[in-house]
């Protein structure tokens, strides 16, 4: 019998916010590592965005702080990270990371809980999820923009299946926040995932980003040029690259000292 190692996650402050430094090959033995020790933990996609939103909102860099992990997603935070720890950093995709979790999840036949998107949607993700993860076990589903009312209901039906994973995506009220908001009421084991587009790619109505696209970090570009307002983010990126600075400035003048 093989024995099991528990990976130690590597977890450094980026301007202040804090990020996990894993390998791709370590995915697996954190993965089995949460769903051993039978508690909770929610994971982070963080994107740059998310990182200065953590910066000025008390309520979400609260629910980073708590997460059992946090994966950057953003190419800028990689780079972010080497200038101002010295620590090599390991970037996912997002739909790359959710395929590589649900992977390892039906090696060992574990469960997962779809929550979010509207009905069609969820109905062909689940459909394109069993036939690409067959012993993957699907042991429910509830599209998002539901009722407030329904609410105490769905969440009763999560605690009840008890999923190892419970993937949420557009549709639910307040996105990461509903996790952090119901994170009692939603049991004490288990992962919890929230990725706002993650139900319209498994159901082929939006496509990710190009691998090349995302390892050059152009994947915003696409975006921007559907929602062009996206554009303007070139500001909040000048003020990172400014505040990166300062702390690197900052941490310099307090070794010297």
């Amino acid at each position: 019998m093989a024995v099991e190692t528990k990976v130690e996650i590597q977890r450094v402050k980026l301007l202040n916010v804090p990020v996990d430094i894993i390998a791709p090959e370590q995915l697996s033995e954190v993965v089995y590592g949460f769903l051993r020790d039978k508690k909770e933990h929610n994971i982070v996609l963080l994107s740059l965005w998310d990182l200065l939103r953590a910066r000025r909102s008390g309520d979400y860099r609260s629910y980073i702080q708590r997460a059992s992990l946090i994966i950057p997603i953003s190419k800028s935070m990689i780079s972010g990270i080497k200038f101002i720890t010295g620590n090599k950093a390991y970037r996912y995709m997002p739909f790359d990371f959710i395929v590589s979790l649900l992977t390892i999840l039906e090696a060992r036949e574990f469960s997962c809980y779809l929550l979010g998107g509207k009905t069609k949607i969820i109905l062909k993700t689940e459909k394109n999820i069993r036939q690409t993860f067959p012993k993957l076990r699907i042991v429910g589903r509830f599209p998002g923009y539901f009722r407030k009312q329904d609410e105490a209901t769905i969440i009763k039906a999560i605690k009840k299946a008890s999923p190892s994973l419970l993937l949420t995506g557009k549709g639910v009220r307040g996105g990461e926040k509903w996790i952090a908001r119901n994170n009692v009421a939603l049991g004490n084991s288990g992962m919890r995932l929230w990725c706002s587009d993650i139900f319209d790619v498994f159901a082929e109505k939006k496509k990710h980003p190009s691998r090349a696209a995302f390892d050059h970090g152009f994947e915003w570009v696409g975006y921007s040029f559907q929602k062009p307002y996206k554009f303007l983010r070139i500001f909040p990126y000048i003020y990172y690259k400014i505040l990166l600075l300062v702390f690197r400035l900052f941490k310099k003048d307090k070794s010297d000292n």
